[in-house]
């Protein structure tokens, strides 16, 4: 059976066209919808749609059928070739039924030949060969998700696949049946038997409980009785002091009211000042004492701000350059002695030397060029010697000028420092005695305002010390009338509260009212309690009271005890039957197991140790059908103990194993995988592909992923057909 295209309108499926080819096909989907959708449009084309099984398992869920969103009515078209060589075209639509895709229709492809032996409910079982519930278990392959030993359905449907291609037949089914009822007659917590044991043991309780109900209820209402006497008396208590206290109240406003009357007229005669007043001016005292410590301050800074200007003029004045300022000091020039020269009447000694010298030579006949030469000689030496006694002259007098050069800057230096000195201190001496003056100022001119609006209500205060006292006096006679009328208000307040409360209640006939003894705190406190007691008293009635009805009429708890030993009877009578047909279930089971365990080992081994590369040479069912793994040793290992990924591929080797044993090999059913391999490593993976590939020779086979290493892998094999569903 080879599928070549599908035409679908099926719930997101809106007019998409799916194009097949033969062997492996990698379909690569955007999303889990689109590739779910297409695996139940497949089913529901062979098989169509079974409205009331359609939330089982297997089957297409609710949102599935869901209308497209176009709103078109569901509708699809697939066309195959069967093993005897036959092209078909199947079409299902919702068109002009109510039941979804139930119009049916099957006709050989390119004509409009209708194939006879195909219907509606027949298609699927007829070309495949299978029921549509072989087919839903066997052909389409999921995640595993979980390990095999942790799928509670691994067992039923191995079982119920390989002996009778259905999976309503299982020997666990059957076996859990059986232990459900044995459990449910003698499990310890939820079984029947005891259940009613436990029923019948209760029932013999509560007739002993009622005896001892019907005794506490009478020594309860006695308390409640006692604790009603007790609360009348208190109430009448509380009664006399409420009487009391409302006459004391009454006093207490009157004298309240009174003394702050008298108060407010003695305010009033006197010209008292408000508050308001009485605190702005001592604020105002208050801000005048701070006035005159800053005014004290600033005369202690005028003062030596003078001092310090006194100090700066006296050192300009000691000074060469006084009465002047810097600048005019700077262009006097200094006071140095004449520059020294070399003196012209030298030349007058040197001449009359080298004359006489030449002369003298000459007339002892020593010769005129050695009188010349001697005379000139005896010049210029004088010459030399004047010369050089004026250069060290000069170099003394540059020496000295240097010096007083120097000793002149310092002091041009130092009057200049004296004189920004005594410049600054100038001005900080004025500045200084303007703050002292307008602190004088605003000392003086508030001490005045302030007493001047004093002496308004205070005449004898002349000073800022007896304006103090007298805000002082004021400001206690305010608080004593402020209290007074506080006073007055609460006391006012307090008698009409006692009055808008409603009286006390009258005393029953006969009952003399008690005279409080004590205050009113105490009574509600003890009152308060013995309400609570009572309360609690009359629930406690009330509670044993129901108790005492739920209980229900002894006779009829007999009656029911009775007929819980007659049931228990019969139930034990059941769990004997219940047992033996276990023992009998057990031992068919034994037997069936011997017959198809082997091969599905044996299958399921080879797939295994090619998706594991050989890690894992074996696989072996245990009487329960619980999968074990061997691995390379020859060791049994329980899946649960293999790893995660190690798991996947063992629950993927059984369920391929599953498909070539179940499905007829005649027909070479397609198998169908919905992201089969996305929990599989890389390594996993390709070891996958490869085995699927390879068993692609024999049948056609369909893996729809979201992922796309799987067409990454094959995208140099052109026997794999590739196709990228991104519309969906």
């Amino acid at each position: 059976m080879l599928i070549h295209r599908a035409a679908a309108v099926f719930g997101k499926l809106d007019h998409q066209t799916l194009t097949l080819h033969d062997g492996l096909n990698i379909l690569q989907a955007p999303n889990e919808t689109g590739k779910s959708t297409w695996c139940a449009f497949l089913l529901a084309m062979f098989y169509g749609i079974n409205s009331r099984e359609r939330d089982r398992a297997g089957a297409p869920s609710g949102k599935t059928l869901r209308a497209p969103w176009s709103g078109a009515a569901m509708s699809g078209q697939l066309d195959c070739r069967t093993g005897d060589g036959r092209s078909l075209s199947l079409y299902r639509s919702t068109r002009r039924t109510a039941a979804p895709m139930a119009e049916f229709r099957a006709v050989y492809t390119g004509t409009a030949d209708p194939v006879p032996e195909l219907t509606g409910s027949s298609c699927g079982e007829t070309l495949l060969g299978v029921s549509r519930e072989v087919f839903a278990r066997s052909a389409f392959i999921g995640q595993s998700g979980l390990a095999i030993t942790q799928d509670a359905g691994l067992e039923r449907r191995i079982a119920a696949l390989i002996t009778s291609g259905e999976e309503d037949t299982s020997y666990s089914e059957a076996a859990g049946i059986l232990k459900k009822e044995l459990n449910r007659r003698r499990h310890n917590k939820t079984g029947q038997l005891p259940s009613l044991e436990a029923e019948l043991q209760e029932t013999e309780e509560r007739l002993t409980l009622q005896r001892e109900l019907a005794r506490r209820l009478e020594s309860v209402q006695d308390r409640c009785a006692a604790l009603a006497e007790r609360e009348t008396a208190l109430e009448a208590e509380r009664a006399g002091l409420e009487r009391s206290a409302r006459r004391q109240a009454e006093n207490r406003a009157a004298q309240a009211e009174q003394r702050a009357e008298s108060l407010a007229c003695q305010a009033q005669e006197s010209r008292m000042p408000e508050m308001e007043t009485i605190g702005r001016l001592r604020g105002a005292i208050v801000n005048l004492e701070t006035t005159r410590r800053a005014a004290a301050k600033a005369r202690e800074q005028r003062d030596e701000a003078r001092s310090a200007l006194l100090r700066a003029e006296a050192a300009v004045n000691e000074s060469p350059f006084t009465g002047l300022t810097p600048e005019q000091a700077e262009r006097i020039p200094p006071d140095l002695p004449p520059r020294p020269r070399f003196p012209l009447w030298a030349a007058l000694p040197a001449l009359a030397a080298g004359l006489g010298l030449g002369a003298a030579l000459y007339y002892t006949d020593r010769g005129i060029p050695l009188a010349l030469g001697c005379g000139g000689l005896a010049a210029g030496l004088i010459l030399l010697v004047f010369a050089l006694l004026t250069r060290n002259r000069l170099r003394l007098w540059e020496d000295l000028a240097a010096q007083k050069r120097a000793q002149r800057q310092d002091a041009l230096l130092r009057y200049a420092a004296q004189y920004r000195a005594a410049d600054e201190a100038r001005k900080e001496s004025a500045a200084r005695s303007a703050a002292y003056d307008g602190l004088y100022n605003a000392l003086t001119a508030n001490e005045q305002g302030i007493l001047l609006e004093v002496r308004r209500f205070a005449p004898a205060a002349f000073d800022i010390p007896a304006a103090d006292a007298a805000l002082r006096a004021f400001a206690v006679r305010r608080k004593e009338l402020s209290e007074a009328e506080a006073a007055a208000r609460e006391a006012r307040l307090r008698l009409e509260l006692l009055a808008s409360s409603p009286e006390p209640e009258k005393l029953p006939a006969g009952t003399s009212p008690v005279p409080p003894g004590r205050d009113r705190a105490a009574i509600d406190r003890e009152l308060r309690d013995v309400q609570a007691e009572r309360t609690a008293a009359l629930s406690e009635a009330g509670q044993l009271t129901g108790r005492l009805q739920a209980a229900g009429d002894p006779l009829t708890l007999q009656a029911g005890a009775e007929r819980l030993r007659d049931e228990i009877a019969a139930l034990e009578t059941e769990y004997s039957a219940l047992e033996l047909a276990a023992e009998a279930l057990e031992q068919a089971n034994t037997a069936l197991q011997g017959r198809f365990s082997p091969a599905l080992g044996q299958r399921a081994a080879e797939i295994f140790a090619g998706l594991t590369g050989g890690a894992y040479q074996g696989v072996t069912l245990d009487r329960t059908l619980r999968v074990f793994a061997q691995d390379s040793g020859g060791v049994p290992r329980e899946s649960v103990l293999l790893s995660a990924g190690t798991a996947d591929q063992l629950y993927l080797a059984v369920r391929l194993a599953i498909c070539q044993l179940v499905l007829p090999p005649e027909n070479a059913v397609p198998i169908i995988l919905d992201d089969a391999l996305s929990s599989f490593d890389d390594q996993r993976c390709a070891a996958a592909l490869r085995w699927l590939r390879k068993e692609a020779e024999h049948r056609q086979i369909l893996l729809f992923t979201c992922h796309s290493r799987e067409a990454d892998f094959f995208r140099d094999d052109p026997a794999v057909s590739i196709q990228r569903l991104d519309h969906i």
